[in-house]
């Protein structure tokens, strides 16, 4: 019985002997590496005068139609289309390596990532989001990763939808054309048509910005007289809300209209 114990405490010493013997070997191995074979990753955090330099762009179009490329955010309605550029200065014999992460708010992992150098991106949801590359810079072994200070930040609203009662289009330049209330906000769907009391439909438009100018075919053709139309209206916002209107609205032709328009 005692024997037994010998050889149990002899196998594991053996065994011990054995392991630190192996992990001598491998550290002995790792130290003749030369250098030049070992990776190594840098960190780069904005710009570096000793290092290449990236330079990220978020580009859009505002409302006055004017391109937008000095901006880090954007705030307002759906759809909001972006894209998103990104140069390296003194790249030199670096080789880049682009990975673009789009992240919602109240959410760690990206729901979109790119590896692209310039990606583009249509938003159709509502919510808050950030959008940041990091690019690694790789030479031999030798790895320059870069990321942003800062993400690009975009900010898409809830959805607003009201639809007017009536319209005066006496050519006065006052609600003239029937549409939709200034101050619609992310609308990623809309179809709207009008019909008259016979089921005829007049005109029909999917441009919340535009509208029908009270004409029989809506291109400036024969007026459509005074009285009820029908309209159906139907929407959905970035925030999932959908819009479904049918109801009656009104030619008014013999209004007076004010400045404020007829609601």
């Amino acid at each position: 019985m005692f024997l037994a114990h010998e050889v149990v405490f002899l196998q594991f010493e053996i065994e011990y002997n054995m392991t630190k013997l192996r992990i001598f070997l491998l550290l002995f191995l790792f130290a003749l590496l030369p250098a030049c074979m070992l990776a190594t990753v840098h960190h780069v955090y904005g710009t570096n005068d000793d290092y290449p330099s990236i330079n990220p762009v978020m580009i859009f179009t505002d409302e006055d139609g004017m391109e937008v490329s000095d901006e880090t955010s954007y705030s307002g309605g759906a759809p909001f289309e972006a894209r998103f550029e990104v140069t390296v200065d003194n790249l030199g014999d670096y080789y880049p390596l682009y990975e673009w992460r789009f992240i919602k708010d109240g959410y760690d992992a990206p729901f979109l990532t790119r590896f692209d150098q310039n990606t583009y991106f249509r938003f159709v949801e509502s919510g808050t989001f950030y959008i940041e590359v990091i690019v690694s810079l790789v030479q031999g072994r030798d790895t320059l990763e870069y990321e942003m200070d800062s993400p690009f930040v975009v900010n898409i609203a809830e959805s607003k939808l009201e639809i007017p009662n009536a319209f005066t289009p006496n050519g006065d330049g006052i609600n003239d054309v029937f549409k939709v209330k200034e101050g619609y906000e992310s609308l990623v769907e809309f179809h709207a048509a009008v019909f008259n009391r016979w089921g005829k439909k007049l005109y029909e438009w999917t441009d919340p910005a535009d509208g029908w100018d009270g004409t029989m075919n809506g291109h400036g053709g024969a007026a459509a007289p005074d009285g009820a139309y029908y309209l159906v209206l139907n929407a959905k916002g970035a925030d999932g809300l959908k819009y479904n209107y049918k109801k009656t609205i009104n030619i008014l032709r013999g209004y007076n209209e004010t400045a404020t328009g007829t609601n």
